[in-house]
């Protein structure tokens, strides 16, 4: 039996381009370890989009092979210098934030007619949006906090937002719309700081969501992997912020212990049920292929609300993804298989269908 061509796309022109790298090389050693299945290709997209490939998956080195995507019938990348082609089987985007997991490589591999693990274009771009995901969540069925949207192509009425943020009750937190690992958040405690926190996040995207925040909340989360016929959810879990007053960049991947992980959560079972579930309901309302991670809220009554969802969650060894699962006793090999399986199985029905009358 032949060998699985794996191409794994990491880095990318996006805030989260070290977090991607990072996921990337764990992804790589797993699939490595599968040396009767598959074989790697590591393909490295530096943050001014130009893509080369590795030896070893990791930061850029200068050996690397400059590569470019190609639209060839007997080949889907090439070397710029001609001396190496290649031909996937699938590619496994490990790619995280704008540009990396809103639907723009996904499209750009769908243009290249190549199978690719993860959600396809509709359901990335839904999902990488804050403000279009809690609309599907919330016709879905799951709790979702007030929030207002201010843009950068038009000025906002700053008494009018403000009314708002004190009828509300603070405190509030302002977010950019379409991007992830908390880059650009700010928990605003005072009304005076309001505006100032909307200029941060506008230097990120030209949308921001200001989110009735939930204070000292708890932040549970559950994976998802699966397609239209069957979806698997995961034990929730919880991420206790040790640095900081919220789950920020610098508690997730700057301060050393800035949070500590606990799975399963400690939360009644009918509620991690019922998460579960809704877990299950938003991936699908997004038509949710692949891989997700569902993030809610919940205060101190032990009430909760739908956070946002993650379309390509980061996928090293202490990431959230395979943590969830491991709780329920499910192999993080096993599942990188399972989404590999999917890509194609996605593929193939694509292929099937007719392009004519």
């Amino acid at each position: 039996m032949s060998l699985l061509k794996v191409v794994v796309l990491y880095g990318g022109k996006s805030t989260e381009h070290e977090v991607s790298v990072h996921s990337a090389q764990t992804v790589c050693q797993m699939l490595e370890a599968k040396a009767d299945k598959y074989q790697i290709y590591p393909i490295f997209i530096s943050k001014q989009g130009r893509w080369f490939l590795q030896q070893k998956c990791g930061p850029q080195t200068p050996q690397d092979l400059p590569v470019t995507p190609v639209l060839r019938d007997d080949a889907h990348l090439a070397a710029l210098d001609g001396s190496w082609t290649l031909q996937a089987d699938v590619v496994f985007p490990v790619l995280h934030g704008t540009n990396c997991e809103d639907g723009t490589m996904q499209g750009f591999l769908e243009t290249l007619d190549v199978p690719y693990v993860g959600c396809g274009v509709l359901a990335s771009a839904m999902g990488m949006d804050k403000e279009i995901s809690k609309l599907m969540a919330r016709q879905a069925g799951a709790p979702v906090l007030p929030y207002r949207i201010v843009s950068q192509f038009k000025p906002y009425d700053r008494a009018d937002l403000e009314s708002w943020t004190q009828k509300t009750g603070l405190p509030v937190f302002v977010k950019p719309v379409r991007l992830g690992s908390s880059v650009g958040v700010r928990k605003v405690k005072e009304l005076a700081q309001l505006h100032e926190a909307v200029s941060f996040a506008l230097q990120f995207d030209t949308d921001v969501m200001i989110e009735k925040g939930v204070d000292h909340a708890r932040e549970i989360f559950c994976a998802i992997y699966g397609d239209e016929t069957r979806v698997v959810s995961s034990a929730c879990g919880e991420l206790r912020t040790l640095a900081g007053e919220f789950f920020d960049y610098n508690a997730k991947y700057i301060v050393a212990g800035g949070c500590e992980t606990k799975v399963p959560a400690d939360i009644l079972p009918q509620t991690a049920q019922k998460m579960r579930q809704d877990s299950e309901r938003i991936f699908r309302a997004l038509r949710g292929s692949g891989l997700a991670r569902v993030d809610f809220l919940m205060d101190k009554d032990g009430a909760y609300y739908f956070s946002e969802i993650n379309t390509l969650p980061g996928m090293s060894q202490t990431s959230l993804f395979p943590q969830l699962f491991e709780a329920c006793g499910e192999d993080y090999g096993q599942i990188l298989d399972r989404l590999i399986e999917l890509a194609r199985e996605r593929h193939a029905r694509k292929a099937a269908l007719s392009l004519s009358r």
